[in-house]
């Protein structure tokens, strides 16, 4: 509320019937004797300061705050609303668990010979649909789908292109284990009116937003424009999502590995000495204890990461020589590295950088070392080594 819009205290005073000089002299004005401000219809509009609801950063007054310092435009602003959106309905599906009937394979296989779960199917409509009609959108692709896929022509279309893992952890859903939704926006080629799978082809670095929703105990929106990574959570009551942790920092150290050890006989030599080294702990050539985390879903993992620091590791292994990696460049690794690098923190494969990587193909896979920079760099100097003394 606006000074001038203010009762002073004086006025106060003679409706309550003291028109005392000497009252009036020793009342100091202050807020907690200004009155709400009424409208025609008597509703009463309390000042911001109390009213904590008016204070809070929704997810749309952030992007409108973005588009103003000039970082967005307003159509990429619109996408990451309808993205946005797309996730809270997925967020009240996986909610509805077993009462939804929504749990249970589909029946069905995606382009990586993998059983698809209903949830994924419903997850994958679910963003289609809702990014089809916008105008923002040129083509979109999904890890679930063999092709990338280009706005209909009954629809008009605008400069970007959407990638998704519409539900990364999907088999951890019948176990009622967080999963999530990634997402990643790149610029779509100029000159290319139909956008094909080739106009994805472009390495992470040139991703100009990216993110993922997760969908645990709350469901909370990671998101980075390319200035910070911040946190969202959704407001059930309200349907919003609200700033709740701006410029996330992940700790440059860290004493705790994210890692399947199943595969650790499958794994090549400096990955089996890195580890071992960390499974030494503080009487091994680290000098210190490390724990270790593993949830099976890259959202969760990584969540924890941006939240509390560590390492997040899938390296290649030998289960299938001719899969250079388990994760996918263009749907897991390029938008959670580039949040994390966003956090301070590092993304790399054991060798080089993965936002440097010049993808060849949409469904490409990639080995994946990302999280805290010092632990991160430690990994990558195994595998240097190791490299060098081979020659």
């Amino acid at each position: 509320m606006k000074d001038e819009e203010q009762p002073s205290a004086g006025s106060a005073l003679q409706k309550e019937g003291a028109t005392s000089a000497t009252h009036l002299e020793t009342i100091t004005p202050s807020r907690a004797h200004a009155r709400p401000r009424q409208t025609g219809d008597n509703r009463r509009f309390p000042a911001a300061e109390t009213c904590p609801t008016m204070s809070r950063t929704s997810l749309t007054r952030f992007l409108i705050q973005e588009q103003h310092a000039g970082r967005i435009n307003a159509d990429l602003r619109q996408l990451i609303a309808v993205v946005a959106r797309a996730c809270t309905s997925i967020s009240i599906a996986v909610s509805k668990g077993a009462l939804g009937g929504v749990l249970g394979d589909a029946g069905t296989g995606n382009v990586q010979g993998e059983a698809q779960k209903k949830l994924d199917v419903i997850s994958n409509e679910i963003l289609l649909e809702a990014n089809a009609w916008g105008g923002h959108l040129a083509a979109c692709a999904s890890e679930e789908m063999d092709h990338s896929q280009p706005v209909p022509d009954i629809y008009p279309r605008g400069d970007f292109l959407l990638l998704f893992d519409p539900l990364d952890g999907s088999s951890n859903i019948d176990v009622n284990v967080s999963v999530g939704t990634i997402f990643s926006v790149l610029r779509c080629p100029t000159n290319v009116e139909l956008p094909g799978d080739d106009a994805f082809l472009q390495p992470g670095s040139k991703q100009i937003a990216a993110g993922y929703c997760i969908y645990g105990p709350s469901t909370q929106l990671v998101l980075t424009v390319g200035h910070g990574a911040h946190a969202f959570t959704l407001d059930r009551e309200k349907g919003e999502f609200v700033l709740t942790t701006e410029n996330m920092q992940i700790p440059a150290a860290t004493q705790e590995f994210a890692i399947n050890m199943s595969n650790q006989r499958h794994w090549e030599a400096p990955m089996q000495a890195y580890v071992s080294d960390l499974l030494a702990g503080k009487e091994g050539a680290r000098g210190k204890n490390f724990n270790m985390r593993w949830i099976a879903s890259m959202v969760a993992d990584v969540h924890r990461i941006l939240t509390r620091g560590g390492i997040f590791i899938y390296p290649w292994d030998k289960k299938d020589p001719s899969k250079a990696g388990k994760l996918r460049l263009m749907y897991e690794a390029n938008p959670m590295g580039l949040l994390v690098e966003q956090a301070g923190g590092a993304a790399w494969t054991g060798r080089e950088r993965i936002l440097d990587i010049q993808p060849d193909q949409l469904h490409q896979r990639v080995p994946v070392f990302l999280g805290s920079r010092e632990e991160v760099a430690e990994a990558v100097r195994y595998h240097h080594a190791h490299d060098e003394a081979k020659g």
